[in-house]
């Protein structure tokens, strides 16, 4: 399986904004099988977006590794999920 090229973040706990170290993304809003449909978001000259779905607030920290996270169980892994499976 290949990697996913592009970080994918979800709102599970509900906080009321989500940094972020990557300007385009996917949002899912809450972990499967709760999640809308997966959205791709580009903040382009920006430093924050809403998700058009869930509502969640996404705002850039530069000082944060691209595909990570603040807070960090907002970053979605289907790894996981896979493995159990």
């Amino acid at each position: 399986m290949a990697d996913k090229a592009v970080p994918h973040f979800h709102n599970q706990d509900g906080v009321p904004v989500i940094q972020v170290g990557s300007k385009e993304f996917m949002c899912i809003g809450a972990l499967p099988p709760f999640d809308h449909p997966h959205v791709f978001l580009d903040m382009g000259a920006d430093h924050e977006i809403i998700c058009q779905y869930c509502s969640t607030l996404y705002r850039y920290k530069p000082s944060l590794k691209a595909g990570t996270a603040e807070p960090a169980s907002s970053v979605w892994d289907d790894r996981a999920r896979l493995a159990a499976e």
